[in-house]
């Protein structure tokens, strides 16, 4: 799990008013850094379930996409335009997947030089449990009632679609624009 701070305060309140001091308006600032700690508390306990499986979060992912294409194959392009990481990202989890025999790799004949990744039924198996373990955590976030976590997820979106994640979609005025 991610470590604890156990501090008497919290920490990036406290640089809020630090900044307000200094710099102005803290929101944004708060809430940025409010992101980024949310995603290493995360992470780690993704990776605190997902260790007995010999699944990072990473690697987890490929076989959730795998698992829900329609042949079970896809091309390692494809993997990385979809999960958003870079090409030496899906190599390298694809690297592991094929070690741990979760993942078989051959030649894409639609692209004689591209390959195709396809989840093994070891694979497959490995996915249903992991699965089972993440939903039991909430997916780590089980402190917020359902309702919360389709506003975080709006709030999200907002801030993706700002940034172009999905093609011809602008992000929803805020209530304040």
């Amino acid at each position: 799990m991610a470590r604890a701070l156990g501090l008497p305060f919290d920490p990036i309140e406290r640089a809020g008013e630090s900044w307000e001091q200094r710099f102005g308006p803290a929101a944004a600032m708060r809430a940025a850094t409010s992101v980024f700690r949310v995603q290493q508390i995360l992470l780690a306990r993704f990776d605190e379930v997902l260790r007995p499986h010999g699944l990072t979060f990473a690697r987890y992912e490929v076989l959730v996409l795998l698992t829900f294409s329609r042949t079970g194959r896809l091309p390692l392009k494809v993997i990385g335009s979809r999960l958003m990481v870079h090409p030496t990202s899906v190599t390298n989890a694809i690297d592991r997947l094929v070690a741990a025999g979760f993942v078989d790799r051959r030649p894409n004949p639609a692209d004689g030089r591209g390959v195709l990744a396809g989840i093994t039924e070891r694979g497959r198996e490995v996915v249903e449990a992991a699965t089972g373990d993440l939903t039991a955590l909430g997916f780590g976030l089980g402190d917020l009632p359902e309702a919360e976590l389709d506003t975080l997820f709006q709030v999200l979106r907002r801030v993706r679609l700002g940034a172009g994640d999905v093609a011809g979609v602008e992000a929803a005025p805020s209530a304040e624009g």
